[in-house]
């Protein structure tokens, strides 16, 4: 029988890596705090063996696996009006920040379990959090460059604040379902824009 060369035992190493990385997610997902070798491997179809195989502990292990998770999320987030009615713009954006932030809950809460998260799963953190300010910014350009410096500035901080993770899990936490909770942020943004529509305390004089 024909031993499969170097290029076909890295392509099966690979997948399964993949698959344990992946039955480390499942078992997140299902809000699990704990995850001896054994459940992973059994979840992933594959030896208690082949999991030290492929990763030095259990931290790493989880490291790749939130990282892979992060790189799933980051994929998940896809263009959004820049233009148009305010209440699409809206609409647009709370659904995607729901959806992503419905799905990062079980990730998130390994993160801040992890004593050391890796470089990699910093910088995949840093970059979500710095393109979701980014993508506030173009979203809500219209409302944000009429006002001044001091108050374009304090606006983003607002929107930025209640549209991450921490009020997303704050909602929910609270007892809100997600439909719940998406209208609250939906709600919320839509009264910050409001306050901005008005003339600060400097204008009004």
């Amino acid at each position: 029988m024909k031993q499969p060369g170097p290029d076909g035992r890295t392509e099966r190493g690979r997948q399964s890596r993949e698959r344990i990385a992946d039955a480390m997610l499942s078992l997140l997902d299902e809000g699990c705090s704990h995850f001896p070798a054994e459940r992973v491997a059994e979840r992933a179809g594959v030896s208690r063996r082949l999991v030290f195989h492929h990763f030095a502990d259990m931290a790493q292990l989880v490291d790749v696996a939130v990282a892979r998770r992060l790189d799933q999320l980051t994929a998940q987030v896809h263009p959004l009006p820049t233009a148009g009615p305010r209440a699409l713009r809206v609409a647009a954006l709370v659904e995607q920040r729901a959806r992503v932030l419905e799905g990062l809950t079980p990730t998130r809460l390994a993160i801040m379990r992890l004593e050391n998260p890796s470089e990699r799963v910093r910088q995949v953190v840093g970059q979500l959090m710095e393109f979701a300010r980014l993508r506030l910014a173009q979203i809500f350009a219209e409302e944000l460059d009429r006002l001044p410096d001091g108050r374009r500035t304090d606006l983003l901080n607002a929107l930025d604040a209640v549209t991450t993770w921490s009020a997303w899990y704050h909602w929910r936490s609270s007892g809100l379902d997600t439909g719940a909770a998406q209208h609250t942020m939906a709600a919320t943004v839509h009264v910050l824009l409001a306050a901005a529509d008005r003339p600060g305390p400097a204008a009004a004089r």
